[in-house]
């Protein structure tokens, strides 16, 4: 599973056996209207499929959409809010030409922007605050990890080293200032040593560095305690397809330890989102055996929603953001 999310998203599916209108004020809910495309203030459920290039998405408040877009094995998904108007818009990031397309849900006109090369991560978030996606890649060089944004509040363009080349990046608004924060999460020496989070608090200008999790663990960022800060979390893979995910969250609100089993280790996809409106990340994976979305619902631990949305092999849009 790790090889398919160090993908962030590409669209290529590798079988394994493995806010304005939001509750809580915070940059949080960014992540939320990238996958919001009616304003209900719930995330949609989308899938990708391969074959035909298209995104079929099942709206929560009712409906369905498919859209051909994107070419399968040259594009990464990252859909965001781009034109600032509330709902989730199209996009992806090209690889061989490092140029971003979308679709803007403002008024559906076409958007081509160039920004970035050939083998950097796309990780658009809204990084300075005015409730628009920025495109933003990070770059692996010399040893190093180099973060590229631009501003979409000014057109501004920031380069930012943060990170060693061997990182994954893990950007999140940590410290709750609507701002997205530079995050790394760095393996150890082995798959079994613990990894560590370091993450430059845009706030502040300080340092967080926090030991959470192993360093093979898959990172699952997002506000599960809905104070609206994101949690460090991983998710951990059983030994073998049919073991368990082990879910560890890092609570910002008290530092607590919330951990959960959901998930299956040889067909699950983690795709982790706001599903049911009330302002905290759910718990949640997509099923390639059976095309499955499966959320543990944050408004009850208990209840567990299954909506079958999708066929095997298509990938989950909502896994854009695993890193």
């Amino acid at each position: 599973m790790r090889n398919l999310v160090a993908a962030t998203g590409k669209f290529v599916f590798i079988a394994v056996a493995a806010l304005v209108f939001v509750v809580s004020a915070s940059a949080q809910a960014s992540l939320r209207k990238a996958m919001d495309t009616d304003m209900d203030n719930k995330a949609d459920f989308t899938v990708f499929r391969p074959s035909n290039n298209t995104w079929y998405t099942s709206k929560s408040g009712g409906g369905v959409t498919f859209t051909t877009f994107g070419i399968a094995g040259d594009d990464f998904m990252a859909p965001g809010d781009f034109d600032g108007d509330g709902k989730g818009d199209i996009s992806v990031w090209r690889d061989p030409n490092g140029v971003w397309y979308r679709l803007n849900s403002s008024n559906n006109t076409f958007a081509a922007v160039g920004f970035g090369i050939s083998g950097d991560d796309p990780v658009g978030r809204d990084y300075d605050g005015d409730g628009k996606t920025d495109l933003a890649v990070v770059r692996r060089t010399n040893g190093a990890l180099i973060w590229y944004v631009l501003r979409s509040s000014d057109g501004g363009f920031v380069a930012y080293q943060f990170g060693l080349s061997t990182d994954f990046a893990a950007p999140g608004d940590y410290d709750g200032d609507l701002k997205f924060d530079f995050a790394v999460q760095r393996p150890g020496a082995t798959p079994a040593d613990q990894g560590t989070f370091y993450v430059l608090n845009s706030m502040t200008g300080g340092l967080t560095v926090v030991g959470w999790g192993l360093s093979n663990d898959i990172i699952a960022p997002g506000d599960y305690d809905g104070d609206g800060k994101t949690d460090i979390t991983v998710v951990r893979e059983g030994a073998t397809p049919s073991a368990n995910l082990v879910w560890y969250v890092r609570r910002s609100s008290d530092g607590g330890l919330f951990a959960t089993s959901f998930g299956l280790t040889g067909s699950d996809i983690n795709c982790q989102n706001d599903y049911d409106g009330d302002g905290k990340t759910d718990v949640a994976v997509w099923r390639n055996t059976n095309g499955t979305f499966y959320v543990q619902r944050s408004s009850s631990l208990n209840d567990t929603l299954q909506y079958q949305w999708g066929i095997p092999n298509d990938f989950p849009v909502a896994g854009y953001d695993t890193h």
